[in-house]
């Protein structure tokens, strides 16, 4: 692997293990909010938490970058109160390819934590299980499956991101220039040997992950 290839690879495997990472932490409580306690507007809030799926990557772009661009609302506070600026920024590459990959592991996560037999949650509450220990002991591990699948998905997603994170973090070589937009590059640039390298680590890396959840869920289930 060149160098000129190995770092839109790199930089796409970092983007997309800290956009997972943020994905699970922040989504895990929703998840968990949403699968088990009702209240007024939580199916318009599973709405709009699964819009990306279906929302035109650009227009979703346009979004992250109205609201953390150097005049959005959020991204001036950031800037002007910490000196953190998202946009033209690896930030900025992981946080599209985080809100993009986010209905990916919302909802097979959540469908997953909504199946777990709350009798059994009630049983270990019953025999002395503090609300930590039974999430632990018995809601993750019932609903393991789904948060696998999710988790997998959601990475896979994310590695591949491409118009949210145009739009956001910019295409700059050796700074936001993710592997997927190294191949638009490639293809305009009328060279398709590098073109087809980009894209056969791609397909190789998702085929690993693929693999390794396959191979995680048959264990998981003997």
């Amino acid at each position: 692997m060149t160098l000129e290839l190995s770092s839109p690879l790199l930089l796409s495997l970092r983007v997309a293990f800290f956009a997972t990472l943020l994905i699970v932490v922040f989504g895990l409580p929703i998840c968990l909010l949403l699968a088990r306690v009702r209240f007024p507007g939580r199916d318009l809030l599973g709405a709009l938490l699964a819009l990306p799926l279906v929302l035109p990557p650009t227009v979703l772009g346009f979004a992250l970058l109205a609201v953390f661009g150097r005049r959005g609302p959020v991204g001036s506070l950031l800037e002007g109160a910490f000196g953190v600026a998202i946009v033209f920024h690896e930030s900025g590459a992981v946080l599209a390819a985080a809100v993009a990959a986010f209905p990916l592991f919302f909802l097979p996560a959540r469908s997953a934590l909504a199946g777990v037999d709350q009798r059994l949650e009630d049983a270990a509450r019953l025999l002395g299980r503090g609300e930590w220990s039974v999430l632990r002991h018995v809601t993750l591990p019932l609903a393991w499956k789904g948060l696998m699948a999710g988790t997998l998905l959601a990475f896979t997603r994310a590695l591949g991101d491409f118009g949210a994170t145009l739009m956001l973090a910019g295409n700059i070589p050796g700074r936001t220039q993710t592997a997927p937009l190294a191949l638009y590059d490639a293809v305009n640039a009328g060279d398709p040997a590098r073109a087809w390298r980009i894209s056969a680590w791609l397909v190789s890396i998702a085929l690993v992950v693929a693999w390794f959840g396959q191979r995680g869920l048959e264990r998981r289930t003997h």
